[in-house]
């Protein structure tokens, strides 16, 4: 697989931007607060306890990672009141120092994700069945489909007007697969440039194993070509020995290669 590195990364990062940014009223409620710095993506959500609506990503292309960027990435958490969030780097960009930096700003190692790409071409061409029926999401379907996808992240309500505010926002292609008229399935895909980066993809438990997931990425990939895109783009857990992620064997089956598995790191203010 050909796709540069810092294309993957900031198709990743400038998708989770970009749909954060939502509306105004949405930011206000849930407290986000944006920047770039370094070249690199920050977001902080106030609410969020988790940390995965607050991120710090795509350093290391603009200018190197360096302990004064990284200082300046954590004064902004700090500022923001941020209760939690996930720092990530590519492998590729890490300074030789960067243990030093991460004691520094008491950034603390957690889970790893497996970045993964694939072109389009080749993701079209795989067969996939399922008995389910697969089809973008009209703004009529939004309320379903956003109570869908928080739901089977185990993910508060109070995001709902954000994520459903995504729903034919411009760059964005919301899919479905639906259980008779029931939703059981999500998946965004978001595109810039070259790039179609995947989001929100969500299975409720009782409709797995039916193919739903594959073939709501195909469609995504269908999207993405139709918008003159190269690659599909995503992430998801790595695996840890004796564990089996079903959505990145999934992807693996549709043509997505791994890239590499970068860590998570995690900013939190009592470590500062």
């Amino acid at each position: 697989m050909n796709i540069p590195t810092e294309l993957a990364e900031r198709s990743e990062a400038e998708a989770l931007y970009d749909f954060v940014s939502a509306t105004p009223a949405a930011r206000e409620a849930i407290g986000i607060t944006l920047a770039r710095i370094g070249g690199g993506v920050v977001i902080s959500t106030r609410t969020d306890e988790t940390g995965f609506w607050s991120r710090a990503s795509a350093f290391g292309f603009n200018e190197p990672v360096t302990a004064d960027l990284m200082a300046e990435v954590s004064a902004f958490f700090h500022n923001a009141g941020t209760p939690r969030a996930i720092v990530q780097i590519a492998p590729s960009v890490l300074p030789e120092d960067w243990d030093e930096i991460a004691a520094r700003i008491g950034l603390t190692a957690s889970s790893r994700w497996a970045k993964l790409a694939c072109d389009v071409d080749v993701a079209l061409a795989r067969t996939v069945e399922t008995d389910l029926r697969i089809g973008p999401v009209s703004a009529a379907d939004g309320p379903e489909w956003t109570s869908t996808m928080l739901t089977t992240f185990g993910m508060d309500e109070k995001y709902t007007s954000m994520v459903e505010a995504s729903i034919e926002r411009p760059g964005w292609t919301a899919f479905a697969a639906w259980l008779g008229d029931e939703i059981v399935s999500t998946g965004e895909v978001f595109v810039r440039g070259e790039t179609g980066q995947c989001f929100a993809g969500s299975t409720k438990p009782e409709a797995r194993r039916r193919g739903g997931q594959s073939a709501v990425l195909q469609a995504r990939a269908r999207a993405a070509k139709a918008a003159g895109c190269r690659w599909l783009v995503s992430e998801t857990g790595a695996e840890e020995p004796g564990e089996h992620n079903s959505s990145l064997h999934n992807m693996y089956r549709l043509g997505f290669e791994l890239l590499y598995e970068r860590q998570n790191w995690i900013w939190s203010p009592s470590q500062n």
